[in-house]
């Protein structure tokens, strides 16, 4: 393996060295003076991954300087750029302090009391929400399920006697549970009862897009090897996402075998369970755990019959045939040694297959369509062919006891044009005898 990553890692920067080098000697051959600009080197860099020094050094060889400081402006207007993106909307999580917490109790339930601890409007605390204004609403315990491990927030409603609030994502702000969303009506306030509703249906296809993704994981290792490790995830209700570390492209055939497994899996229909335990017992246990990942001294392990087990404190299905059927739609990558694979599950994987179907039937159409056209395109063309060749068949003609006769032998004349041709000789030759013989595809007309 560490052979492989060496050999791919030299070849990527044998053909980054290849492209900008090109490029820079296109540049210097048109530099005016013995300095090239710093917008060039950074192009360079930015674009082609081509090394700033190493820019310096081939210059230098060649009689020029860079200009540094114009190339320390660029990356500095980069920077700038990337700031400016990161501050896009309002990131609640780096200006909301809650210094309670809150209990999740949304495992076994999509519904459930609890109360108004906190209310931050804009990101300043109050006591109360009576506009249309974005809050984010603060609840002893809930079972809202907090934007973790790759699984997004739930959505739902915060109802009171007093006000409704519609809760559009759900994030944790230290060991807090934060509902953020919009009043629907009336006002909430610190310290009122809340019945807390998620959006059951959405919730259940989250979960199952998260099971689907544990059984990937662990289908990508049994097909492709047991180096493949889980790089990132996105769970929705609308599908997974899931990245992984792989050197090259995975093959069609490979994907077939991963989403077959999968699909297999599925149609076992195992029980998923979960169990709380400290973390030794569950590496001993077997569980996959995370690099780099940060658990707490107790965990939850999620186990799919005999075919995976892994850390997780997200939703999943209770049982792998709940999914349904799994489809991958794309497969790519993202990173040097980083896969990203997208997958539907459910109703999603048959809504996919029934978008292919009528794409297929669209292209079938089309291309009978233009089959159709071409045919009579091709006829047309054979028939202004077999009218030409008519014109210079009539020079043939003999008169044999006062009576014109043609006779002629073609090679590889279309048999349907035929008929044309006989009749414009007729035309031509007012009266006589035409006789035509045709060899085609080896055979005679």
């Amino acid at each position: 393996m560490v052979e492989k990553v060496l050999k791919i890692e030299e070849e990527n920067f044998g053909r980054t060295l290849d492209r900008g080098m090109a490029i820079l000697n296109d540049a210097l051959e048109a530099v005016e003076g013995d300095v090239l600009d710093g917008e060039t080197v950074f192009k360079l860099y930015d674009t082609y991954g081509f090394p700033a020094d190493l820019t310096n050094d081939v210059a230098r060889e060649r009689g020029f300087s860079i200009d540094e400081a114009g190339f320390e402006a660029a990356m500095e207007e980069q920077r700038q750029r990337a700031r400016e993106a990161g501050q896009f909307g309002t990131d609640y999580n780096a200006v909301i302090k809650v210094e309670g917490n809150s209990e999740f109790t949304g495992y076994g339930a999509t519904e459930g009391k609890g109360i108004i601890t906190d209310i931050f409007v804009d990101g300043m605390a109050a006591e109360t929400v009576a506009t249309a204004d974005e809050a984010v609403i603060i609840l002893d315990q809930t079972p809202f399920y907090a934007e973790s491990g790759g699984q997004c927030g739930d959505a739902g409603f915060l109802i009171t006697d007093a006000g409704k609030f519609e809760v559009i994502d759900t994030q944790k702000y230290g060991a807090a549970i934060g509902h953020r969303g919009k009043l629907v009506d009336g006002t909430l306030s610190v310290g009122d009862n809340v019945e807390a509703q998620v959006n059951a249906s959405r919730r259940q296809a989250i979960a199952l897009n998260h099971s689907a993704t544990h059984l990937l994981h662990e289908a990508l290792r049994i097909v492709l090897g047991d180096h493949v490790q889980q790089k990132g995830s996105l769970v929705r209700a609308e599908g997974l996402r899931f990245d992984f570390s792989h050197l090259e492209a995975v093959k069609a055939e490979e994907l077939r075998a991963v989403e077959k497994l999968v699909n297999e899996q599925i149609r076992r229909n195992h029980d998923v369970s979960t169990e709380i335990m400290d973390i030794e017992s569950a590496k001993a246990k077997g569980a996959m755990a995370l690099f780099g990942e940060k658990y707490d001294d107790n965990v939850r392990v999620l186990t799919m019959g005999d075919f995976s087990i892994e850390l997780c404190g997200g939703t999943h299905a209770n049982r792998t045939g709940d999914i349904g059927m799994l489809k991958i739609t794309s497969e790519g990558g993202i990173a040097a040694g980083v896969r990203r694979i997208e997958a539907v599950t459910g109703q999603g994987a048959e809504d996919a297959f029934y978008r292919q179907q009528s794409e297929f039937a669209q292209k079938v159409a089309e291309s009978q369509s233009r089959a159709k056209s071409l045919e009579k395109e091709i006829q047309l063309l054979k028939e202004k062919l077999a009218a030409q060749e008519s014109a210079s068949l009539i020079n043939k003609v003999q008169e044999i006891n006062g009576i014109k006769v043609l006779i002629s032998k073609l090679d590889g004349a279309d048999n349907k044009a035929l008929r044309t041709m006989v009749d414009d000789l007729k035309n031509q030759m007012g009266s006589g005898v035409v006789f035509l013989g045709n060899v085609a595809d080896d055979k005679v007309g």
